[in-house]
């Protein structure tokens, strides 16, 4: 998908939607982390935290499920509003499972600002 960049961000359009997106889920649930995947057809997939007894889930795990769910084939990106200093281990090869090595992760802030970019791999 072709966006214009904002030579501030480097975000297009659709980046800045996956993570204003994912810092709504983060507010309107009170959960420690949002997150939101676009899929190979520019659907999105918002989710936050799950944190149940028998069940644990990062937002962008979930966010990747709910994709599958869905029928998503691959994912042009991924995007997490969290207070931690980058995506886990985990959420990244959760990304990778779906959209592959290069998909890109997006990190931001609980302010939504962008605050860093990493790849799946």
């Amino acid at each position: 998908m072709t966006q214009s960049t904002d030579p501030g961000t480097g975000l297009g359009p659709e980046d800045r939607k996956i993570i204003t997106l994912a810092r709504s889920a983060r507010a309107r649930n009170g959960v420690a982390e949002g997150a939101a995947v676009r899929d190979e057809t520019g659907r999105t997939y918002v989710a936050g935290t799950v944190t149940l007894d028998s069940l644990r889930l990062s937002a962008l795990q979930t966010a990747v499920a709910m994709a599958v769910a869905s029928g998503a084939a691959s994912l042009e990106a991924a995007a997490v509003v969290t207070d931690a200093a980058g995506p886990s281990d985990a959420d990244r090869a959760a990304v990778r499972d779906l959209g592959g090595p290069e998909t890109p992760v997006l990190l931001a802030g609980p302010d939504g600002e962008l605050r860093g970019r990493v790849t799946a791999g």
